[in-house]
């Protein structure tokens, strides 16, 4: 199998856990009404997918150091197969909640040995500028999962019951099963088997050593995500409900700062190579990116603004998670990459889980809403300015040749 094609195996991993919230956002609605539970318990629709990820992700990275990145990524993948399985046929039942968050829960647990896993892979197989732009190429498949989402969610939803969305995963998983089978199999991994207490302490030391510099890069993350989510689980009903646009036409909104993102993504990640100024020159100006949309936002809430600032934001969204990946990824071993890739990994998907369940209280009153995301845009850059100082956090060979 060709490079492009072992890199795009490895990229449809983000695609699926992208999938797995992103697909369901324009058709909430919907799934509201076939499982007959109200508004406030929707986002719980989408945080029973990301919690159990966030909670298992840590547990998968140090699996993965131990006995491959292969192996829990096959184990994943059967995991997301089996938990859609149950949310498609949980129509099937009277009441068909339990069943349907049963398998949402499964589907996450499975989430969590997908996209982590892909970022801590390709830092183990590629070196210097051919790892930033691998890693540049997974955030963009990131994105275009997220792009493309909406659009199949509705289209499906259309066309078809809201359930059949689900039927996507099984067949998504066996086609990246197949990949895996006729490529990953072929390269010699490396296993990490020195014993639990000696693997700690190395854990422990790159934490004591790095913690100034990886703690912030996971909290950008993670409130870049958390901002991302809660604002399109707002926009999903905003639109639907203020503007009256529904189906592929609201899926088809979600193109504008998502594509946005998406184009962003792989313009860094293609240029940031093993130049660490210019990385952290992309988070300074990604974070201003979003900052002074959020702030107008406060004052102008037609949709043509919504969509033109929040297009801007999540452009500049796109300029910081290229690099945030490199980073974190090359400041580590391959022996302890899985663990702390994970735990960036988990940072997101919090963010992920908890945007929808903050954003379904928050829109209710949408200038407070609005005042609250520019604040937390205003936090990312406090964060940027700690992890930043190098005067205090030293970086040597942060992005390996």
């Amino acid at each position: 199998m060709t490079n492009k094609k072992l890199v795009t195996v490895i990229g449809l991993l983000p695609v699926l856990m992208v999938l797995g919230n992103s697909m369901l956002i324009p058709i909430l609605p919907s799934i509201e009404k076939g499982l007959d539970i109200d508004e406030r318990w929707s986002g719980w629709i989408l945080s029973s997918f990301t919690i159990p990820a966030a909670v298992c992700i840590p547990f998968i990275g140090f699996l993965s150091d131990r006995f491959g990145r292969n192996r829990l990524i096959r184990y994943s993948l059967w995991t997301i197969l089996a938990g859609s399985i149950l949310c498609a046929v949980s129509v099937l039942l009277k009441d068909p909640a339990f069943l349907f968050m049963g398998g949402r829960g499964l589907q996450g647990v499975g989430a969590a040995g997908t996209a982590p896993l892909a970022i801590a892979l390709a830092g183990d197989l590629y070196n210097g500028e051919e790892r930033s732009k691998v890693l540049g190429a997974l955030e963009v498949f990131n994105g275009m999962g997220k792009v493309f989402a909406p659009i199949i969610g509705a289209g499906l939803t259309i066309f078809l019951s809201w359930n059949h969305a689900f039927w996507v995963f099984p067949l998504l998983c066996l086609a990246i099963l197949f990949g895996l089978k006729s490529s990953l199999e072929l390269i010699n991994e490396k296993k990490h088997t020195q014993g639990v207490k000696k693997y700690a302490r190395d854990l422990a030391s790159v934490m004591m050593t790095k913690w100034q510099l990886l703690l912030p890069l996971y909290a950008i993350g993670g409130i870049g995500l958390f901002l991302l989510f809660g604002i399109l689980f707002f926009l999903s009903y905003h639109i639907e409900n203020t503007f009256h646009i529904d189906g592929f036409f609201k899926g088809f909104t979600f193109m504008f700062p998502l594509g946005a993102m998406t184009i962003s993504s792989f313009w860094s990640g293609k240029r940031i190579k093993t130049d660490e100024e210019r990385g952290w020159y992309y988070i300074k100006w990604g974070l201003g990116l979003m900052s002074v949309p959020l702030g107008i936002l406060v004052f102008f809430h037609s949709l043509s603004a919504l969509l033109f600032l929040l297009t801007v934001c999540f452009g500049g969204l796109g300029l910081i998670l290229p690099v945030l990946n490199t980073f974190i990824t090359g400041s580590v071993e391959e022996g302890e990459r899985g663990f702390v890739v994970s735990m960036y990994g988990a940072a997101r998907f919090l963010g992920v889980a908890l945007g929808p369940i903050a954003y379904s209280s928050w829109m209710k009153n949408d200038t407070g809403m609005y005042i609250i995301t520019f604040l937390f845009s205003a936090v990312n850059i406090l964060l940027y300015m700690l992890a930043g100082h190098r005067g205090k956090v030293k970086i040597n060979n942060l992005i390996k040749e």
